[in-house]
């Protein structure tokens, strides 16, 4: 008798976790589901959420920003280069002068001189000059 009381006592609790798990309509249940949380709604809040903000880069779009930054390049010196928006003003390690047009013109990261055909394309703090005849060369703030 006490046998089938100890497994009595100890199958039932069991059979009550069982039970618990299977739906009474039938169906399946799938593990481990957690509700959602109710929305939290308030009175004082009538106004819907900011939406995220959205970056975007817009590399055709004219930069803003005119400046004169100074750029090492290496063995041959520095280069000063005024930036005017559509165009480029530069000084070079022997102090000649070149303009440079925006080219494509819309844009604002690739310049080119007219006469020379000589370039240059700013990519942050990173200038790549390159010259006619020449290897190109990376120049940095």
């Amino acid at each position: 008798m006490a046998l089938r009381r100890t497994v009595w006592v100890s199958v039932f609790p069991l059979l009550g976790i069982v039970a618990a798990c299977v739906p009474q309509d039938g169906a399946p249940k799938a593990a481990n589901t957690v509700p959602p949380p109710p929305a939290q709604q308030s009175v004082a809040a009538a106004a819907p959420p900011a939406p995220a903000t959205k970056i975007t880069t817009d590399l055709t779009a004219p930069r803003s920003g005119i400046g004169t930054a100074t750029y090492r390049c290496g063995n041959n010196g520095m280069i000063t280069i005024q930036n005017l928006g559509s165009s480029l003003h530069v000084v070079g390690p022997d102090g000649a002068t070149e303009e440079f047009s925006a080219s494509p013109a819309n844009q604002s990261s690739r310049y080119q001189e007219a006469a020379t055909h000589d370039a240059i394309v700013i990519d942050g703090r990173e200038a790549l000059v390159m010259k006619r005849g020449s290897t190109p060369q990376t120049c940095k703030r």
